[in-house]
């Protein structure tokens, strides 16, 4: 059935919106997809950093941010300065150095506080796709569209989805949180 359809590419988005949230919290090792969200002016428009320059991870807590165009450096800086990742650029007139401090015990803790959170979300928007496909087959129902045993049937395959994806959600938020307190 369509609708079916529909409600499950609905929660496979949620899932993915969940896997990037998650990639932008900082674990103990350098991961590029920090550096995502931020944006750099380049001739007057925003750009990502990873479309001005080559990223790379020389060691598991060092980020390399290469730029093509030497002269955007201070701009690349001054960008990752003014994010919220809480990480001091070193600027050596040719590179970018981002140094990953290992976390401390406390920050480990509200790290895999906020990747519960994230996937306490992403559990809330599943409800909710759950809860407007009901919605839907009811009002299908009510129209004379589907007979009372469709709607039952409806119901439970809108139910083991609905199951499915939030294990899928419990999965992906404990291994974040194993990633976290790695040390």
């Amino acid at each position: 059935m369509e609708e079916y359809k529909n409600i499950e590419e609905k929660m496979k988005k949620t899932i993915s919106v969940l896997k990037d949230e998650l990639n932008t919290v900082r674990a103990g090792r350098a991961n590029a997809a920090i550096l995502d969200r931020i944006m750099v002016e380049y001739y007057g428009v925003p750009t990502p950093i990873n479309q001005l320059g080559t990223i790379s991870i020389p060691e598991p807590r060092v980020i390399m941010i290469q730029p093509w165009d030497v002269q955007i450096l201070k701009e690349i800086e001054k960008e990752i300065q003014k994010s919220d990742i809480g990480i001091n650029p070193n600027n050596d007139g040719k590179v970018i150095r981002l140094v990953f401090p290992p976390l401390t015990e406390e920050r480990r803790k509200e790290l895999t506080k906020l990747a519960r959170k994230y996937g306490e979300d992403s559990k809330v928007a599943i409800r909710s796709i759950r809860r407007d496909g009901l919605e839907k087959m009811k009002s299908m129902k009510k129209n004379g569209e589907i007979t009372e045993d469709d709607l039952k049937n409806a119901e439970k395959e809108i139910q083991n989805l609905t199951d499915k994806y939030i294990a899928e959600i419990d999965k992906v938020v404990e291994s974040k949180e194993k990633e976290i307190l790695e040390v």
